[in-house]
Formats: C-alpha cells, structure tokens, sequence
C-alpha cells in the first residue's frame, strides 16, 4: 500500500485543536496521526486521499484565531513497525472493565514476558497472546486495540464456540484473541498482503492456525470468499471505511450475533449508531479510553 504523509502545522498550537483536527481529516481518509512540535502528522492510503474534503474542513475549522497549513508528500514505503521487530514492546495487560473480575489477557512479543506479580493478583483465569509485529499494526498498545480485546472478554462466555469474522486483521490479534477465549474458528481479511501473511505467522505462534483462515482483499471478498454467517464481527478500522462496510458487516451477522466497531473517535459515535440503526442494529455498549471510542451492536 503506499502512503501519503501529510503534516500540519498549527498557529497557535493546542492540544483541542489538535484533536478536532485528527478527527475532521478522517473525513479525508486519514488513518493514523503522530504528535509533532507544530501540530501533527497524517498517514493516508494514496486511493483514499480526498484532498477536497479535507480543505473543506479547514476551511470550516471551528477554532477562531487557529491558522493551518499542510504539506503533502508520500510517506517512506518502510518497515513502519521497525521499533517493534528491533526492540519489542512491554507486556500489556488487559482486564475486563470490573474490578478483579478474574479474567485478563496479556498482550506480549516473546522477548518481554510478563512478570506474574504484575497480574495475579487480579487475575485467576489468564490468556496469553505472543505477537510478532511485522508491517502491521495491532500489537495492543493502541486504545482501540485493548478497548475491543476488553469486549471480547466480555462477550465470549455468552455465545458457545462462535465463529467469528476479523475485518482488516491486521497482525491478527483480535482474532486470536477470540479463539483463544474460545470461538471455535476465524476469518480475518486485510487489504495489506504483509498483514495477512503476518496475521497467519501469529496464529501459528499462538497455535490456532487450525482455526484461523486470513484472506487477503477489502469487503467486497464478503460477496464470494466468505460463506456463510458470523456470530461476531470485530472491525478496527478508520471511521470512513467502517460507515461504507456496515451494510457488508450487516449480511454476515447470525441471529443474534454482535458487532465489535473501533477505530475512530468519540466524536463519530452518533454517526456510526445512526448508520448502524438504518440497517436494524441496536447499541449494546459502548466504551473509551482517551478520545477513542468502541462501540458494541446486537
């Protein structure tokens, strides 16, 4: 996939502002955002890039008194998870959302086990998931990332043995964290083909490669390379790919079934639940952590 690295500069800088504007060039495709000294800086997939909308929202940016400028320019086709494969990461530990409810997930890459001092105290049930991140992103550090394994470990003692569908897997996480837990089996997608091959190399890491099956394409491999129907739908992908693929999501679901959606930002909550409401999907539940947001529908 190639990238265009956007930066903005914002005159005065604040951290509001910087936040609004995270949020307004979602708009424009925008998926991921790094801090920098002057504003921020935008990674979008170039097939993505809606340059009109995105002057649009500046044009419209509701901060008086804020100037923002941006420089466009493709992003460096590199190993963006270099830190991760050259240096690792710490353990992280995921719980549910009650105190000591006893159940908790630790997210690590192999070299950096957990310390057990550092949970069992809180936890009597304990799921381990070893993640190797290679050109992918997921490996439980990102608010989005942690808000939808919390959820899973919420929902996976209602359903016995759901199948389970993963879209845009990424590193494969949230569906090992599903089989794991004990979904009976896994299908992820991902439009990136070092995803899916990286998503693949987890699970046999985690030994649930007998149960997991990741394809490579967008939604539309929904139509003739997925059968059948999904007891849960985990999606971690940016807001605008989220709003045009419900309707997708929608067709895959079992009577019953639930949709995990994180991604994107408090701000859009209200129009992911009206989206979803048009298609006869109820909230369930919702959480967030910072100005991340993740929403559960029936």
């Amino acid at each position: 996939m190639k990238y265009y690295e956007v930066e903005f500069t914002l005159s005065p800088i604040s951290a509001d502002a910087c936040d609004l504007l995270a949020s307004l060039a979602g708009e424009a495709g925008f998926e991921t955002f790094e801090e920098t000294e002057t504003g921020l800086k935008g990674y979008v997939q170039q097939s993505f890039f809606n340059e009109a909308a995105l002057k649009t929202a500046l044009d419209d940016f509701p901060f008086e008194g804020i100037t923002i400028t941006y420089d466009i320019r493709e992003a460096e086709d590199k190993d963006w998870n270099e830190q991760w494969e050259n240096e690792g990461f710490e353990p992280i530990v995921v719980k549910k959302k009650e105190v000591n409810s006893g159940k908790c997930i630790v997210i690590h890459d192999g070299r950096h086990l957990p310390d057990p001092s550092l949970f069992t105290s809180h936890c009597s049930l304990l799921t381990s998931i070893e993640i190797d991140a290679k050109l992918a992103f997921g490996t439980g550090t990102h608010e989005t990332t942690r808000m939808v394994c919390s959820t899973l470990l919420e929902h996976m003692g209602t359903v016995c043995s759901p199948r389970v569908l993963d879209c845009g897997t990424g590193t494969g996480i949230l569906s090992i964290c599903a089989l794991k837990l004990g979904a009976a089996s896994a299908v992820g997608y991902d439009i990136d083909e070092w995803s899916v091959d990286n998503a693949h190399h987890n699970a046999v890491i985690n030994q649930v490669d007998d149960r997991f099956t990741a394809l490579l394409g967008d939604a539309s491999i929904l139509y003739n390379k997925v059968e059948g129907l999904f007891d849960l739908i985990l999606a971690n992908i940016n807001r605008n790919i989220l709003l045009a693929d419900i309707p997708l999501f929608r067709q895959k679901m079992a009577p019953d079934a639930r949709l995990i959606l994180s991604g994107f930002y408090t701000d859009d909550i209200p129009l992911l639940v009206e989206r979803a409401a048009t298609l006869g999907l109820t909230l369930e539940s919702q959480k967030q952590e910072n100005s991340w947001a993740c929403l559960t529908f029936r």
